[in-house]
């Protein structure tokens, strides 16, 4: 059995979403929070085809370094406003700018530490 830096991970698949335009990314601890989940990473993409693409990177992340992508969902299936990303321990949030104006989820977990975000 091996052990994941799950921090670690949540840290580079925020570099990740950087490099591959994803955009005011950052990544919450949530492990005082709550108990279903350690990490959220949130990122605001550009279009549908820009979050498809981000998704695909974190798919080639997360085979690289073994992790399992237990779930992702969309809001409706015509919905491209925000994609849900489920690793378990990580949630990846890729949303519009307008949903994620309008979901405000780093209001909803003020009290999660900000441990990575992008550099402005």
């Amino acid at each position: 059995m091996s052990f994941v830096d799950y921090e670690g991970a949540s840290k580079e698949l925020g570099q990740l979403l950087v490099e591959h335009k994803g955009q005011k990314v950052v990544v919450l601890d949530l492990r005082s929070l709550n108990t279903w989940t350690d990490f959220f990473i949130i990122a605001t993409t550009t279009s549908y085809t820009h979050q498809q693409g981000l998704h695909k990177y974190i798919k080639e992340y997360a085979a690289n370094k073994k992790l399992t992508i237990l779930h992702r969902h969309r809001r409706s299936p015509a919905d491209d406003e925000w994609s849900l990303i489920d690793m378990g321990p990580i949630v990846i949030h890729l949303m519009s700018d307008r949903a994620r104006s309008f979901y405000e989820l780093e209001r909803l977990w003020n009290g999660a530490p900000v441990i990575w975000k992008e550099e402005e």
